[in-house]
């Protein structure tokens, strides 16, 4: 029999299952979300989205979620894109309607696991998962391990003090909707056709995410950082000025060898999700 994963990824506007095996996503399916759904109907939603893409040989299901987490019961509080969602006893729903282990932590850990596990940073023990997207996500791999802190709340390079503000107004898409009244997407295609404007935007805005580095770098100092999420498509825009910023860090030495890289795996935060079942069962049988 072949041991299968389910991972779910609860994201901005969908939830993506997927069914991992080998290795690699073998089956995956994506459902909206509605944001202004009541609690039971999105709830609803998830489960039917999880039975359509179940099979027999699925032994966990792992889950990220924009949200301050409970890892140990289960727990999902405050659900950024599902208002609804205060404080959802998420794991005991679905281990009472599936009757298998269900394992939940924040996305952006999964995000980092995900690129640990299967990803561009399997060689190194301590890396960064950096999501930027609506927000900027940070997931911390510490000597090989998954570091939460309390709630899953470890990570939050966003809230950090920056200039008149915090990091994240400066290191996601609100820098280009607050400082440019336009998406980073369309943006991003308007630089490609060479518009001035677009190319500054990504300049200074390689700028802020460089600084953003650098206090990663003070705090955690890893070996790896890989980027991910829909800004990050338009790493070539931005990468030079955010390598100008980095090199400007205080400890030459410490970044001799320090690798920055976009993400090149297909479903990395739902492989992340899959991957927290391996790291609760320490299951060899489920690589």
């Amino acid at each position: 029999m072949r041991v299968e994963l389910l991972g779910v990824d609860i994201g901005g506007t969908t939830i993506h299952v997927g069914l991992v095996a080998n290795n690699s996503i073998k089956k995956e399916a994506k459902i909206l979300v509605d944001r202004e759904a009541a609690a039971a109907i999105t709830l609803q939603s998830l489960l039917n989205v999880i039975r359509q893409n179940l099979t027999g040989n699925v032994v966990a299901i792992g889950i990220g979620v924009p949200a301050v987490v409970d890892p140990d019961k289960g727990i999902v509080y405050d659900v950024q894109n599902i208002p609804s969602w205060k404080e959802i006893p998420l794991k005991s729903i679905l281990e009472k309607e599936f009757n298998i282990p269900v394992f939940i932590n924040n996305d952006a850990n999964c995000f980092a696991l995900g690129e640990f596990t299967y990803g561009q940073a399997k060689n190194y023990k301590n890396i960064i998962g950096l999501s930027l997207g609506t927000g900027i996500g940070m997931g911390i791999i510490s000597n090989g391990m998954l570091y939460n802190g309390v709630l899953c709340g470890a990570g939050e390079i966003g809230m950090l003090s920056y200039k008149d503000s915090i990091i994240e107004n400066y290191a996601s898409s609100f820098f280009f909707t607050e400082h440019y009244n336009a998406t980073a997407k369309d943006l991003a295609d308007e630089a490609r056709n060479g518009d001035k404007i677009a190319l500054q935007a990504f300049n200074e805005y390689g700028s802020h995410l460089g600084e953003a580095i650098k206090n990663i770098l003070y705090l955690f100092a890893p070996q790896a950082i890989i980027l991910g999420g829909s800004i990050s498509k338009a790493y070539p825009f931005f990468k030079e000025k955010m390598l100008e910023s980095v090199q400007g860090f205080a400890y030459q030495k410490q970044i001799e060898n320090l690798i920055i890289e976009v993400s090149q795996t297909n479903g990395s935060a739902l492989l992340g999700a899959a991957s927290l079942c391996l790291q609760k069962t320490n299951n060899n049988a489920l690589n």
